[in-house]
C-alpha cells in the first residue's frame, strides 16, 4: 500500500508530466505564422510574397522584421522554437562563421535559396547633376588609408575632402556617402564589389592578398571615421529621403530602392556602365550581388506554412522572369539556377559550405 507521501509523490510526478505536455503543446500553438528576420534589401521583395502569400492560401501571412544580414542571421542561429525567427533574408550568402554559430545551437540543417540578384547603387538627388565614377574613384574617396600619392608601397591618412581631390575631373563637393551599418549585407557586399575592387587597381595592395590577407582586407574594405561615410541604418528609405533633402550627398543601396524612388534619386555611373535592369542581368554592371533566404528545417513540421511559402517564392509567378518581384526591381535568375533552388526548396537540400 501506498502511504500518503508517496501517494504525493505519484501524484506530483503525474502532474509534472501532464504540465510539461500541456506547456509543449501550448508553445508549440504560440506561433500560427512564420517569423522572418534579416535583410533589408531583401525585405520589400518578401513582403511582397508573404502578402500573396497571406490571401492565396489558408495560413496567415508571415511576420518580416528588417534586421540586416547580419543581424538577422544571429536572430536565426540563436536557438530551435517559436521564439526563434523560422526564416532569416541575407542580401549575402551566409558564412561558415555563422553556420558553425547555428550548429552551437543546435541548428545543423539550414536550407539555403538564391532567389536572384539585385545591384548596388551610388546615387544622389535628380536636382543635383548625375556622377560618374570608377570603383578606384570609390575606394580613394571612402577608404581610410590610401596609397601615398609618393608612389612608394605605403600608406597615409585619406586627405581628400572632395571628389574634386580624388579626380580633377569630378566636382568641387564635399565628399560625404551614406551608408549602411557592418551589419548590412549591403555594407558587406559594397565593401568586396566596390572598395576591394578600386583597392585592388594599385598592383601592390593586390600582391598583398596572398602574403597578408588580414592587412590586406583591412586596407581594402577600412571606411574612413571622419564623416566622409556616414553610417545612415538599415532604412534604405530614409538614406533616399536625405538625398532628398541634401543634394551634394551620396547614398549607397539596393537597385530597387533606386528603380522605386527614380523621380527623387538617380545612380551614379559606374566604371561606365549605368545602374540599369539590363546592366545588372548582363553583369556589365559590376557592384551587383546575389539575394538568398535561408530556411531552418527543424520549424518546417513546427509552424504551419514553410514549405507553401517556399513553393509561392519559388513559383515562375513571383520569381520568373515576368514574375511580381521583378516588377519591385529584383533580377531574375536563369531558368537552371531557378530550377536549382526550387528543388532545393522542395527537398530540403541543407546547405555546406566547409569544403568551399
Amino acid at each position: 500500500m501506498f502511504n500518503q507521501s508517496s501517494s504525493l509523490r505519484v501524484f506530483l510526478t503525474v502532474l509534472a508530466v501532464m504540465l510539461a505536455s500541456f506547456s509543449a503543446s501550448t508553445q508549440a500553438a504560440e506561433r500560427d505564422y512564420i517569423s522572418i528576420v534579416g535583410s533589408s534589401t531583401v525585405y520589400p521583395f518578401a513582403t511582397v510574397v508573404a502578402e500573396r502569400f497571406g490571401t492565396s492560401t489558408q495560413y496567415k501571412a508571415p511576420i518580416i522584421e528588417s534586421t540586416g544580414s547580419g543581424g538577422g542571421l544571429k536572430l536565426f542561429c540563436a536557438g530551435i522554437g517559436v521564439s526563434h525567427p523560422d526564416v532569416t533574408n541575407a542580401s549575402r550568402r551566409i558564412k561558415q562563421s555563422e553556420i558553425d554559430k547555428c550548429a552551437e545551437n543546435g541548428i545543423n540543417d539550414i536550407v539555403e535559396i538564391k532567389i536572384g540578384y539585385d545591384g548596388i547603387v551610388l546615387a544622389n538627388s535628380t536636382s543635383a547633376k548625375r556622377m560618374s565614377l570608377s570603383r578606384r574613384d570609390v575606394f580613394l574617396a571612402l577608404a581610410k588609408n590610401i596609397p601615398n600619392p609618393d608612389g612608394s608601397e605605403s600608406l597615409i591618412q585619406n586627405p581628400h575632402m572632395t571628389w574634386k581631390d580624388v579626380n580633377s575631373e569630378l566636382p568641387e563637393i564635399a565628399i560625404r556617402v551614406l551608408g549602411p551599418p557592418p551589419t548590412s549585407g549591403t555594407r558587406d557586399a559594397f565593401a568586396e564589389l566596390a572598395l576591394e575592387a578600386g583597392c585592388k587597381t594599385f598592383d601592390w595592395l593586390k600582391a598583398m592578398r596572398k602574403t597578408d590577407k588580414s592587412q590586406y582586407k583591412s586596407i581594402c574594405h577600412g571606411v574612413r571615421e571622419d564623416g566622409g561615410w556616414v553610417e545612415a541604418g538599415e532604412n534604405d528609405n530614409l538614406i533616399v529621403q536625405k538625398l532628398n533633402a541634401d543634394p551634394e550627398s551620396l547614398g549607397v543601396f539596393g537597385f530597387s530602392f533606386l528603380d522605386q524612388n527614380s523621380d527623387l534619386v538617380q545612380g551614379s555611373v559606374i566604371d561606365g556602365v549605368e545602374p540599369e535592369f539590363e546592366n545588372i542581368a548582363n553583369g556589365s554592371y559590376k557592384i551587383s550581388r546575389p539575394l538568398y533566404f535561408y530556411v531552418k528545417t527543424a520549424h518546417v513540421n513546427l509552424i504551419p506554412g514553410i514549405k507553401e511559402y517556399i513553393t509561392e517564392f519559388t513559383s515562375d509567378r513571383a520569381w520568373g522572369e515576368d514574375g511580381y518581384l521583378v516588377d519591385k526591381g529584383m533580377i531574375p535568375m536563369s531558368d537552371e539556377e531557378r530550377n536549382q533552388f526550387k528543388t532545393a526548396g522542395m527537398e530540403l537540400t541543407t546547405v555546406r559550405l566547409a569544403s568551399e
